[in-house]
């Protein structure tokens, strides 16, 4: 009789953490009779998404350092306490057969606790630099999976393989026409259409840049996505009114037809983003977050810039260019074009699988 496996993934914090575990966790169920435990952070957005996607999970109170308000760290610190000896409960009842870690505030106790317990790990680093966790888990780690090419900075050599990010397996459905999804969206099938996303929260300097300037968009014959994220309120709508061509909206739920809609995207710079935009080789602007650990954003950013796959514009630039940038863009045909081409050949199909490929491996069900 087959053995039933369990398996540990923890990970969340944002939407770029979420969706490729619950991408990991699908492939490991199309493959493996398992069961799938997830851990994440109270009070953050897995706990709501992976119960909706059908995954138990277990909270646990982390949260990340405040860099500005040193006084405030002593909470976080005890919070970090209260999770380890929780991530460690978890792993003695649970038993499980791998832990894997894909980011976020609940990985480093769980990996951790899993690594303390003799449990093999499995990291998945999805950016093109490391966090300050993931390189201190890495040392016991029996596997790395990466997204971008020389990680041996960051990790033990031997223990890395590239396997890219997992994206969302509706994003890639075959019968998704722009003209379709343009008219799904209320707008002209054929006229050409920006997609601005700057995540659930949304991100202030697109959105400021968006609303001072989105009547430039629209004179020039440019139909507007705007997706401003819940922290915006109605600003986004207010300085849209009246105007035809634009769909301002807090949240998009159908993804999949936004991108197609989209001649060009404007983004922020993270690791989930960036592989979405390359399996869909869409033309694209990033704005790096300045809000992040390592200013990593800007370093995945470059990783495309640098090879003529995407425009980087750095946020403190972006209310006086990004708009210009866009329109430039967007009149350009043969500059899309060669974007497309450049953005495509960067990218990693089925990582998915490749990672549970690892996962296999490690357990020896293969």
């Amino acid at each position: 009789m087959a053995k039933k496996y369990k398996i540990l993934i923890s990970g969340g914090g944002t939407g770029g953490h979420i969706f490729p575990a619950l991408s990991i966790a699908n492939a490991i169920k199309r493959r493996l009779d398992a069961d799938i435990l997830f851990v994440g952070a109270e009070n953050r957005m897995e706990m709501e998404k992976v119960p909706a996607a059908g995954y138990p999970i277990k909270g646990l109170p982390v949260a990340g350092f405040d860099r500005k308000r040193l006084w405030r760290n002593l909470g976080v610190l005890l919070k970090l306490r209260k999770s380890m000896t929780m991530a460690r409960d978890i792993v003695k009842e649970f038993k499980p057969d791998i832990a894997i870690g894909v980011g976020g505030y609940c990985s480093g106790p769980t990996l951790k606790a899993a690594q303390k317990a003799g449990v093999p790990t499995l990291i998945q680093e999805q950016n093109s630099y490391a966090g300050v966790t993931n390189k201190l888990l890495a040392k016991k780690a029996r596997r790395i999976c990466v997204a971008y090419d020389d990680m041996e900075r960051f990790f033990p050599a031997e223990s890395i393989i590239k396997t890219g990010n997992p994206v969302r397996k509706d994003l890639t459905r075959s019968d998704l026409d722009a003209g379709k999804a343009r008219e799904s969206f209320g707008l002209a099938a054929e006229r050409p259409t920006l997609l601005i996303v700057g995540g659930s929260l949304g991100a202030r300097t697109l959105n400021e840049s968006l609303e001072r300037d989105i009547r430039r968009l629209t004179d020039a014959g440019i139909q507007v996505i705007w997706q401003t994220g819940k922290n915006f309120g109605d600003r986004g709508q207010k300085a849209a009114k009246g105007l035809k061509g634009t769909v301002v909206t807090p949240f998009i739920t159908d993804m999949a037809s936004a991108y197609a809609a989209a001649d060009v995207v404007v983004s922020r710079a993270g690791a989930g983003a960036i592989s979405e935009l390359e399996i869909l080789a869409k033309p694209c602007i990033l704005v790096p977050s300045p809000n992040v650990s390592e200013d990593h954003q800007t370093k995945n950013a470059r990783a495309l810039s640098d090879r003529g796959a995407a425009i980087l514009i750095p946020d403190a630039e972006a209310t006086d260019k990004l708009v210009d940038a866009a329109i430039s863009l967007m009149q350009d045909k043969k500059a899309r074009e060669e974007m497309k081409r450049n953005i495509a050949a960067l990218a990693m199909r089925d990582s998915d699988e490749l990672i549970v490929d690892e996962v296999e491996k490690i357990i020896g069900s293969k």
